[in-house]
C-alpha cells in the first residue's frame, strides 16, 4: 500500500483525538499486520468502497485508553468498564477518523463510500473483514495508553 494512502489515516486519527479529546497523540512506527486479531479491548470497523478502492479501517483501543478518551470527550470522570456509551463513542471516532481520511484521499482523486461502523468488544478477537492486500498498523501513544488505526485497502 502506498504511503500516500496511509498518511491520511495517520493525520486524521491524530487530529480527531487531539481535537475531540484534548489528548496529546504521538504516532509510532507503522508496521504490517501479521494476524487477523483485534489489538485492543474495543474495536471500531468501517468498510470503504469505490470503483477504485475497497477495504476496511479498524480503530482499536486499549481499555484504559478508551475510557480516558471518552471521559475527556464528555468532560467527566472515566468509567470503569466498557458500556454502550463507550461503544457509541468508538463508533463516532471511527466515523470521524475515516471521514477525515476520506477528505484527504479525495485530494488524491481517491474517493470512496463509507459504511456504518461495527463494534467488536474483546482483545484478540479474530476478524475476517480483510481484503487480500496487506494491512498497515499505525500505533499511537497517549498518556492513557495505546490505540491503533489499521488500514486494509486494495486497489481494484
Amino acid at each position: 500500500m502506498k504511503v500516500e494512502f496511509i498518511n491520511p489515516f495517520l493525520h486524521a486519527a491524530k487530529n480527531v483525538i487531539e481535537t475531540m479529546c484534548q489528548m496529546t497523540v504521538t504516532p509510532q512506527k507503522p508496521s504490517l499486520k501479521t494476524d487477523r486479531l483485534t489489538f485492543g479491548e474495543v474495536t471500531g470497523i468501517i468498510a470503504m468502497h469505490s470503483s477504485k478502492i475497497t477495504g476496511y479501517m479498524f480503530l482499536s483501543f486499549e481499555k484504559k485508553c478508551i475510557l480516558q478518551i471518552v471521559a475527556n470527550m464528555l468532560m467527566e470522570d472515566p468509567k470503569r468498564e466498557i458500556d454502550n456509551e463507550i461503544l457509541d463513542a468508538v463508533g463516532e471516532l471511527t466515523n470521524m477518523i475515516c471521514g477525515g481520511a476520506k477528505a484527504q484521499l479525495s485530494k488524491l482523486d481517491t474517493t470512496f463510500d463509507m459504511a456504518q461502523p461495527t463494534m467488536v468488544v474483546g482483545q484478540g478477537k479474530e476478524l475476517d473483514h480483510y481484503t487480500d492486500a496487506p494491512t498497515i498498523v499505525i500505533p499511537f501513544a497517549t498518556d492513557a495508553g495505546t490505540f491503533v488505526v489499521e488500514a486494509n485497502l486494495a486497489m481494484l
